[in-house]
């Protein structure tokens, strides 16, 4: 599933790093918290790799 925004890739990869563990789960806040517990390492991988060109900051509700 691709990220709809470039906030969302973000936290995608900081949730990735922490499930990897190259970065501690603790310093995780906000979106990248939730995701580190719920998403898969593959579901966000191909989250965090989705192309940043086009997408807003942050997502419209």
């Amino acid at each position: 599933m691709p990220a709809k925004s470039k906030a969302q890739q973000k936290a995608a990869g900081a949730a990735l790093s922490a499930k990897r563990g190259d970065t501690k789960k603790k310093d995780l806040k906000g979106a990248s918290k939730s995701m580190e517990k719920s998403m898969s390492e593959k579901e966000l991988e191909a989250m965090a790799s989705t192309k940043r060109k086009g997408k807003p900051e942050h997502r419209a509700s």
